[in-house]
């Protein structure tokens, strides 16, 4: 298939992704929380996945799962959820503990087309879900004050898409979005109470230790 054939049905896909995405508040903040990551193999034909979830009260992972798929797309800019997704959710449906709401490393609505992986993950799942990225995809934003906690509103033109946060201070800022069945005070909000002395959300965290973890062991054997 051509990527120009890739491309109409996956716009299509996303359109309609949209379509089912809501925006409330998640309240009260749940207390286990999923965590999500992908990875690829040097030779880009695997895609490795992990799934976690945390429990908040106890600072602790209760739950971990792995999955691995072949890649059958090609790598194409703002369509990732596609190339990796698959892999994702068998992740996810590996997890056997409870969980109210999933973080992603990756983007929610702060996507070209409003729907990153958290957004079309998050409406596949019909599950509370949040795009926690380390970098922007896009968007315009005035760089937070050092301290851990400040923000500043992530736009594309006259919309506002995410927040960029501080989780440190005087590090590298995070970039949250709405994935589906939150808002932006409450993915913040979660975020934060996910925090411990790293930069990154343990949800998230965990879950790229787990795929690095996945990744050797699998490259180990062949």
């Amino acid at each position: 298939m051509a990527i120009s054939d890739y491309l109409e049905s996956w716009k299509v896909t996303q359109r309609e992704i949209c379509e089912h995405l809501f925006v409330v508040p998640l309240s009260p903040l749940p207390r286990f929380v999923a965590g999500a990551d992908a990875a690829f193999s040097s030779d880009k034909t695997t895609v490795f996945a992990a799934a976690v979830v945390y429990d908040r009260e106890k600072q602790q992972i209760v739950d971990i799962a792995h999955a691995t798929a072949p890649v059958t797309v090609p790598y194409v800019p703002g369509y990732l959820s596609f190339r990796e997704g698959p892999a994702v959710l068998l992740a996810i449906g590996n997890l056997t503990h409870e969980f109210g709401v999933i973080c992603f490393d990756g983007q929610g609505i702060a996507h070209p087309r409003r729907c990153g992986l958290a957004t079309h993950l998050g409406v596949t799942l019909d599950v509370p879900s949040i795009g926690c990225a380390k970098s922007r995809l896009i968007g315009t934003y005035d760089e937070p004050a050092a301290a851990a906690g400040s923000t500043a509103p992530l736009m594309d033109k006259d919309d506002p898409i995410g927040l960029v946060i501080r989780t440190k201070d005087r590090t590298r800022p995070l970039f949250i979005s709405i994935g589906h069945r939150v808002d932006l005070a409450s993915a913040v909000e979660l975020v934060l109470a996910c925090r411990t002395r790293y930069r990154i959300p343990e949800p998230t965290r965990q879950a790229d230790i787990e795929v690095a973890k996945l990744k050797r062991r699998t490259w180990h054997r062949i």
